[in-house]
């Protein structure tokens, strides 16, 4: 729906005038095709009420029924008066925003079908295989460090390690990050969880291997790494809905590729056009 028209849609709701009609009989059963309002002999349907009901601005989503009933009835009942009145035209404005308006419509039926034709289970299985199963999900890193200020004390402290300290010892007598008093024992991490040049330094070292001072916002740090393991992949049913959305996303971007490339298409040649045209609105006052 367009930004005019559902801005109407809420000043109509607020601001109802209610035009005479006669009683209906209620209906047995309410469908789509049922009859709820006639001006001057046009039908406006239960199924108009709907789209009507679907287009609403976020504000209303809940209202009571009742309200919702009766502001949409009048509103659509309001529309159909004007639109047959002699001061409703068809203008292009009015004409190429229905083009428009279908177009979309149309396309997004056909990504709704197509998206929810690519999804099954044996679909979902092949993209966790893919993903997940048959994929390195990564490593985690179990490392301890001794953060102090300086580059001077990081290189002392290496010396110190090199010549057979114990890490854990020197990390609870010099450390001073929170880790200090567990002997820097930072534990298991995974990509994204330490600042990048600490993340880079580990990524690089080998279990038990000592790393040069490395300098983050946080100070000096002298890093021993202790562990790495492969990162599991998580139970199928905690990516679903992912794995679900990424096929939808895949088989629509394939169907529009094939329709691009098989599809018979032309465009103007705008190289030697003013573009500034496209902000010029006053075209569509007719």
């Amino acid at each position: 729906m367009s930004k005019t028209l559902m801005k109407l849609s809420a000043a109509a709701l607020a601001l109802c005038v209610a035009f005479p009609v006669q009683a209906q009989d209620t209906p047995a059963e309410i469908t789509v095709d049922t009859v709820v309002a006639t001006v001057n002999g046009t039908d406006i349907t239960f199924g108009h009420m709907l789209m009507a009901r679907a287009s609403l601005p976020e504000r209303f989503q809940d209202a009571p029924s009742a309200e919702l009933w009766e502001g949409l009835l009048e509103r659509l009942i309001q529309y159909e008066a004007l639109s047959q009145s002699d001061k409703a035209k068809e203008t292009d404005r009015v004409a190429l925003a229905l083009d428009n308006e279908k177009r979309e419509l149309m396309a997004a039926e056909a990504m709704q079908a197509i998206a929810d034709g690519a999804v099954s289970e044996e679909a979902i299985a092949e993209a966790y295989k893919a993903g997940y199963t048959d994929a390195v999900q990564g490593v985690e890193y179990n490392a301890s460090h001794i953060l102090v200020e300086t580059e001077e004390k990081a290189k002392e402290l290496v010396a110190e390690l090199e010549g057979g300290a114990d890490f854990a010892e020197l990390a609870r007598a010099n450390s001073t990050g929170p880790t200090g008093p567990n002997g820097g024992l930072l534990g298991w991490f995974g990509k994204g969880r330490m600042v990048a040049a600490f993340e880079e330094a580990v990524a690089t070292m080998e279990p038990g291997e000592l790393s040069a001072p490395v300098q983050t916002r946080f100070g000096w740090h002298v890093i021993k790494l202790n562990e790495t393991r492969a990162v599991d992949a998580p139970p199928l049913e905690e990516v679903r809905a992912q794995l679900e959305q990424q096929i939808k996303q895949d088989a629509v971007q394939s169907y529009i590729k094939d329709l691009a490339e098989s599809g018979e298409v032309t465009r103007l040649d705008y190289s030697e056009i003013d573009t500034s045209i496209i902000n010029n609105l006053g075209l569509l006052a007719d």
